[in-house]
């Protein structure tokens, strides 16, 4: 790696930092500098994100653009950065959504700017701080410290509930955050002994790993030859399901899973504009992430036994999410509530623990920030023509928005999974994989497969018959209200902000390998290491975590590159 790549990451993350340092340092006075500044500031984050994206090579290590030193030694914490196919995806799409927030918010927020600009900038200095982390209590620090500003953006610039649901909201992700922490330092103690522990995420799942395989096979032998496994594998068996429960509690508000998804529609609707495509767009992804990179391939054998009910729970927010949009009269929240139903999908897909579906589960992760994300965009510059959020004071606006119209109607699509659109090629993917799967088998009845194929199908139905029913309620029709007769159709710089998701739902609907061929590798090793905990399935020989090895002091020698695991390591489940 050159000197650039190996500090490529520190600049992505920080550099929203910088910007936000010149804009506290401009006066409040001047609302238009510092919407310029945060507009480059983000623009320049995008560039170097972007860069970032293309330096990652698919065929690689595992982690590449990697950054270590040492930060307490003595804990074993150090600061460690680094992406795969799954994280980088990530990281693109939050540079992405970075100046098209900024775009949006011109005219929305009025109050208050230069406190606007600065949270903007802060939280997405945590939220790409989070994706590119490997050392675990680091990833823990960003995960939590988006809860600030995250907070400010809907107590200070929400609705007029806006207080009610910003606490809301921390209270419920503060709560498993807490449990996760507990969790995450039980798992420090026991992965290694005395003298060589560390929070660096190689070394917590590495040691992990053969007393998994060891709580694995004793599955296969005789009945309560479990309960006789001594050292960490006996730890494991005795309280893995506890701390994997810790983890999983932590994601599913995150995600957020049914039930405990009840803090989501409350912070949608009091959010600002801002706010809500920031909140669907990237910190959702930050549960299904924290699934794919730690709770499941930390804890393999309780992830399995876990599958049938996780995947119930899957089955049934996909479900819920979608009648719940059918019963709404408010637009923002049933845009809201169908981030559960597409949610849903994402972890049903993760579950199946097939390679069409955790791949459809990691492109479904990216197509609902792209999709949802545009859906609040223009949700948001309706509101500020009617300032209304019912469906009831609209009907007919397309004879007076055509253009408006149109951008919806594709956003709309998108939305619903209509063939040539991205949102087609996540969910037909984790259709697939989950029909394809043995959740049923390992629910104790192979036919339950059908049926969670089935009702997954079924919120693809009813996701149509909610977005299409918004749809025809609000643009189509007569015009009946006087208030509409004169709205003014969707400007140049409302165009310019939109246009990007556009491209992107057609990009990425038609011609999605580009994006695959960075998440497979992602993909193949998220699999085999989850195969850990299923009992009788093929095993990789080696699905260890490998990364650069560690300096002895920060300024010893220069960062090495990262070595890649062998072929054999992580063999495709496509073979």
């Amino acid at each position: 790696m050159s000197f650039f790549d190996t500090h490529l990451l520190n600049l992505v993350v920080f550099l929203p930092l910088v910007f936000a340092a010149l804009v506290l340092m401009l006066p409040a006075s001047e609302p238009g500098q510092i919407r310029a500044v945060t507009l480059i500031g983000m623009l320049v984050d995008l560039v170097v994100g972007v860069w970032a994206y293309t330096r990652f090579e698919p065929g690689g290590a595992e982690f590449q653009l990697e950054y270590r030193v040492h930060w307490f030694k003595e804990f074993g914490l150090s600061y460690h950065l680094g992406v795969d196919g799954l994280a980088v995806s990530l990281l693109l799409l939050t540079v992405f959504l970075g100046p098209l927030v900024v775009l949006a918010s011109t005219t929305y927020i009025s109050h208050r700017i230069k406190e606007f600009h600065l949270a903007l900038l802060v939280l997405q200095t945590t939220m790409l701080g989070a994706l590119v982390s490997l050392d675990v209590l680091l990833f823990y620090i960003f995960f939590e410290a988006m809860l600030i500003p995250m907070y400010l953006m809907v107590g200070v610039w929400g609705a007029e509930d806006r207080q009610m649901a910003a606490v809301k909201f921390f209270l419920y992700t503060l709560v498993g955050s807490l449990l996760m922490l507990v969790a995450l330092i039980a798992v420090y103690f026991i992965s290694a002994p005395a003298g060589a522990r560390s929070f660096d995420y190689a070394s917590m799942y590495n040691g992990l790993l053969e007393a998994n395989r060891q709580l694995n096979a004793c599955r296969v032998g005789p009945e309560g030859a479990c309960a006789s496994l001594t050292g960490l594998a006996g730890t494991l068996y005795t309280y893995g399901p506890w701390m994997f429960a810790a983890f999983a509690l932590a994601f599913a508000i995150k995600v957020p899973m049914w039930p405990v998804h009840t803090w989501l529609p409350d912070a949608h609707v009091q959010a600002p504009v801002a706010g809500s495509m920031i909140l669907a767009g990237v910190m959702l992804k930050m549960g299904t992430f924290g699934f794919w990179r730690y709770a499941i391939p930390f804890f393999p054998v309780a992830a399995q036994q876990a599958r049938p009910f996780l995947a119930t729970l899957s089955v049934i927010g996909i479900v819920y999410g979608a009648l719940m949009c059918l019963a709404q009269r408010d637009i923002k929240k049933l845009i809201a509530y169908s981030s559960v139903s597409h949610l849903g999908y994402c972890m049903l897909g993760m579950l199946a623990v097939t390679a069409e579906g955790a791949t459809g589960s990691a492109y479904q992760m990216l197509n609902h920030g792209v999709s949802t994300g545009a859906l609040f965009l223009l949700f948001g510059f309706l509101y500020e023509r009617r300032h209304s959020r019912l469906m009831a004071d609209f009907g007919g606006i397309a004879k007076v928005m055509p253009v408006f119209t149109a951008f919806f109607v594709i956003i709309t699509f998108s939305s619903v999974a209509v063939p040539g659109t991205n949102g087609f090629i996540g969910e037909f993917l984790v259709l697939l994989g989950t029909f394809k799967s043995d959740l049923g088998a390992a629910a104790g009845n192979p036919h339950l497969t059908m049926v969670f194929g089935a009702f997954a199908t079924l919120g693809v139905i009813l996701g149509a018959a909610y977005m299409l029913w918004m749809v025809q309620k609000v643009f189509f029709g007569s015009l009946t209200h006087r208030e509409n007769q004169h709205l003014r159709d969707i400007g140049l710089r409302e165009t310019l902000t939109v246009l990007p998701f556009i491209a992107l739902v057609g990009v990425m609907g038609l011609m999605p390998q580009p994006f695959l061929e960075r998440l497979t590798p992602s993909t193949d090793r998220f699999i085999a290491r989850a195969r850990v905990g299923i009992p009788g399935a093929p095993q990789a020989e080696q699905v260890r975590v490998e990364v650069m090895s560690l300096p002895s002091s920060p300024t010893a020698a220069a960062p090495q590159a990262p070595t890649p695991l062998a072929a054999r390591d992580v063999p495709s489940p496509r073979q």
